[in-house]
C-alpha cells in the first residue's frame, strides 16, 4: 500500500494530461517543445550546478550508459529478427532502453532506502537525463520520417539546448562566485515545471491512442526487454563496478524502471512511432506494479 502511495501521484499527473487533451483538444507536440527546449535545460542545468561529483559518480555514470547500449544493442536485435524499417527501430530503442528513474525511480528509492538511497538516485537521475538528451535525441531523430541519416541525427543533438544546460551548469560550478539568490528561485520556478509538464504531455498524447491500435507484439518485446533484460543486464555490469552493496542496488532498482516518459516528448517531436513509444511507457508503468515489488522484496 505505502508503494502504491509514492506511485499514485504520478498517475494522477498522467490523468490531468488526459482528461485535458479530452475536453480541450491541445497540441501535444507544440507543448513538447516547449518542454524540450524551454524547459529542460533550467533543469538539467540546476543539477550539474548543484551536484558535486567523485570518483562514485564517475562509476554510475559508467553504468548508465553501458546499461543504456547493452539495451540498445538488444532492442537492435529484436528489430533486426522481426524485420522493422528504420523509424520502427528507432521507436523500439526509445520504448526498450531508457527507464524513468526520476518522477518515478527517485520516490522509490527513497521509499525503499531511506535519504542515502535518495542521494545515489538523483546522481542516477542526471546521467540518465544525459543519456537521454544526447543518445535518446539521436535516435529520435533518425527515426524520423524527415532524417537524411547520421548527419540530421547528429543536428538534433548539437541543437538541442539540454546539452549546453549541463555544460553552463558544470562551468558555473567551477567559477568562484555563486548565482545569486534571486537569480537560483527564478531558475527554480522553471526547473520546477519541467516534470510535471512532461508527464501532463505524456497523458495528452496517450489520450490520443486509440485501444484497438495498440501493436501488442511489439509492446510486448519492449516490455520484455524493459522489464525483464534491464535489470538482469545491470546485475551483472554491477558485478564489474567498485561501488558499495547499497549504490548496486539502487542500479538494479533504476534499470527496473518502466520506460521512461521523455522517450514520449522525443518520439512526438521527431515523429518516430509516436504511438507506440508512448503505449509502451503506458503498459511497462503499469506492470510496474507488479514486477518492482519483486525486486525490492529481494533487494531491501
Amino acid at each position: 500500500m505505502e508503494l502504491l502511495g509514492i506511485l499514485l501521484p504520478v498517475f494522477f499527473i498522467f490523468g490531468i494530461g488526459f482528461v485535458g487533451q479530452k475536453t480541450l483538444g491541445l497540441d501535444p507536440k507544440s507543448l513538447s517543445r516547449v518542454s524540450v527546449y524551454l524547459l529542460s535545460p533550467f533543469l538539467v542545468f540546476r543539477t550539474f550546478y548543484e551536484t558535486h561529483f567523485t570518483h562514485t559518480h564517475v562509476y554510475m555514470f559508467i553504468f548508465t550508459f553501458a546499461l543504456c547500449f547493452v539495451l540498445i544493442g538488444a532492442a537492435y536485435l529484436v528489430s533486426f529478427i522481426r524485420g522493422y524499417n528504420q523509424c520502427q527501430a528507432c521507436g523500439m530503442i526509445l520504448a526498450s532502453a531508457f527507464m524513468n528513474n526520476g518522477n518515478y525511480g527517485t520516490p522509490v528509492a527513497l521509499f525503499a532506502f531511506g535519504a542515502a538511497g535518495l542521494d545515489y538516485a538523483i546522481v542516477l537521475m542526471v546521467a540518465q537525463q544525459l543519456v537521454m538528451c544526447t543518445v535518446g535525441v539521436y535516435f529520435a531523430a533518425k527515426g524520423s520520417p524527415d532524417s537524411d541519416g547520421f548527419r540530421s541525427a547528429l543536428r538534433a543533438v548539437v541543437r538541442l539546448p539540454i546539452v549546453y544546460g549541463a555544460v553552463a551548469g558544470l562551468i558555473l560550478q567551477l567559477l568562484p562566485f555563486s548565482l545569486s539568490k534571486t537569480m537560483s528561485e527564478a531558475i527554480d520556478l522553471v526547473a520546477n515545471a519541467t516534470i510535471p509538464m512532461i508527464m501532463i504531455v505524456l497523458g495528452m498524447t496517450l489520450a490520443n491512442i486509440s485501444i484497438k491500435k495498440l501493436q501488442m507484439e511489439k509492446i510486448s518485446l519492449s516490455i520484455a526487454i524493459k522489464l525483464g533484460l534491464s535489470p538482469f543486464i545491470a546485475f551483472l555490469i554491477t558485478l564489474a563496478l567498485p561501488v558499495d552493496n547499497l549504490l548496486k542496488s539502487i542500479m538494479i532498482l533504476m534499470a527496473a524502471m518502466p520506460t521512461a516518459a521523455n522517450t514520449t516528448i522525443y518520439a512526438l517531436q521527431y515523429g518516430t512511432e509516436p504511438e507506440f513509444v508512448s503505449s509502451a511507457t503506458l503498459v511497462s508503468t503499469l506492470l510496474s506494479l507488479v514486477t518492482l515489488p519483486f525486486f525490492l522484496y529481494f533487494m531491501v
